[in-house]
């Protein structure tokens, strides 16, 4: 495609897309990726600091995963799993209960995060037969009405919508709000004690739980890092009471934390687990994922699929499994992202409006705060990523207000690309706070 029929159609863009679907942050015109790079239409190179949205952990069509599909093509395109049955699908069950937490061995595909999440709940709803959900304030699970219904990162996605479903909600783990002087971790430990002994009393009583899901790390909310032992704690309650717990690992799994999943990274393993974004290096792929045991209780006929499991999206998924351990790229996210952090670190004594760096792998949240009154300022990091888009660089953001810098690159990424990125962060945050009084 040239450059100038992209214009044109980018042009009618308001014609042919919903808002909803068009307008984004910054709506980029590309022509091409490759690695840790996007390609213009405008002829510039911009260095790739999303994913995807932490979905392209192996890099843009790394050359294992394009050859894999291209060989895929050649002999199926589509299941539907079930009606046929082929080996791309039943390799890459095999394979993918090498990396998981031990006990979590049987998979339900899907094409979405979304789609991951609604089966994770219906098999806890089904297998418990009680009709309730707790979730956490601030989490982001999709925007499908049963998804929807323990979504609370933003009121904006439910509203008109009355999700459906029976759910109710606790607030996420803050360490900011400890009170100086304690510890964050014993704070955090004893007010989920506190939230859920009033849940009990007050609301719904735990034998009427079916399962609590949360995000390991809270993704779209603000990359928000728990205590290990917040998570522990949560373990602890739902064993204590026969509660599934579900862990949304749809944005931290497959290297993204430092771990293959953060329920390595936080020593916790849940009953069920939701997984997509990096499984399949940007084609649409997602897995509900839980015990055979668990699985063998929901039968035939209580949850399908046409796309679920798509043969060219498991080739790919193999594929980015030999990629991600072959090149090392779990170890590199670790290595990389306390690398990118110290320099963040860095970067926060020279600029006010840096708050706090949260930082768990390469999965790096940078809060942009009004230095005078320290609330997050959605505004002024829009004109930062602006300013970074125009010297080359593109991040996106995440917070309920739009106050945290999401910096999510491949894990591919070398210290060279880091630096280089983070050298437009300083001069673009050096720039725009200098045309503000704040």
């Amino acid at each position: 495609m040239t450059q100038a029929s992209l214009t044109q159609l980018m042009n009618s863009l308001p014609d042919l897309l919903a808002p909803s679907m068009a307008k984004d942050h910054p709506n980029l015109p590309v022509v091409k990726a490759e690695g840790c790079y996007y390609y213009g239409a405008d002829g510039k190179t911009y260095l790739d600091f999303t994913s995807g949205i932490a979905t392209a952990n192996t890099g843009h069509r790394h050359p294992k995963v394009v050859q894999a599909i291209k060989e895929s093509v050649d002999h199926l395109m589509h299941g539907p799993s079930g009606v046929i049955m082929y080996e791309s699908i039943l390799q890459l069950a095999e394979e993918l209960k090498t990396v998981l937490p031990r006990g979590l061995d049987c998979f339900f595909f899907a094409n979405s995060g979304t789609e991951a999440i609604e089966g994770a709940l219906k098999l806890a709803k089904y297998v418990t037969q009680r009709p309730y959900t707790v979730s956490f304030m601030g989490c982001f699970h999709g925007r499908s009405l049963g998804a929807l219904s323990v979504t609370t990162s933003k009121s904006k996605y439910r509203k008109f919508l009355q999700p459906s479903g029976l759910t109710y909600q606790v607030p996420y783990a803050d360490v900011t709000q400890c009170p100086k002087g304690e510890d964050p971790e014993i704070y955090c430990v004893e007010k989920l004690e506190r939230d859920f002994d009033t849940l009990f009393k007050h609301q719904v009583t735990p034998e009427e739980v079916a399962c609590m899901i949360v995000e390991p790390v809270l993704g779209e909310g603000g990359y928000v890092i728990p205590p290990k032992a917040w998570l522990q704690k949560i373990r602890e309650v739902c064993d204590r009471h026969g509660i599934l717990l579900i862990f949304d690992e749809v944005q931290t799994g497959f290297g993204r934390t430092g771990e293959w999943f953060a329920a390595q990274t936080f020593d916790v393993t849940p009953d069920i687990m939701a997984i997509a974004k990096g499984i399949a290096s940007g084609l649409p792929l997602s897995a509900t994922v839980a015990s055979k045991q668990l699985m063998e209780k929901w039968p035939i006929g209580t949850h399908g699929t046409t796309f679920g499991g798509n043969p060219i999206a498991c080739s790919a998924a193999l594929a980015t499994l030999v990629v991600l351990k072959e090149e090392k790229l779990i170890e590199n996210s670790k290595a990389m992202g306390k690398y990118a952090a110290d320099q963040l670190q860095h970067l926060k004594t020279k600029h006010e409006v840096i708050g706090s760096i949260r930082s768990v792998g390469l999965m790096i949240g940078i809060e942009i705060i009004n230095p005078k009154t320290k609330q997050g300022d959605g505004n002024l990091l829009l004109e930062i990523l602006d300013k970074c888009l125009e010297k080359g660089v593109l991040f996106y953001l995440c917070g309920n207000s739009g106050e945290v810098i999401r910096m999510i690159p491949p894990l591919t990424i070398t210290k060279e690309e880091i630096d280089a990125g983070l050298r437009v962060l300083d001069e673009a945050l050096t720039e725009i706070t200098s045309l503000h009084v704040i």
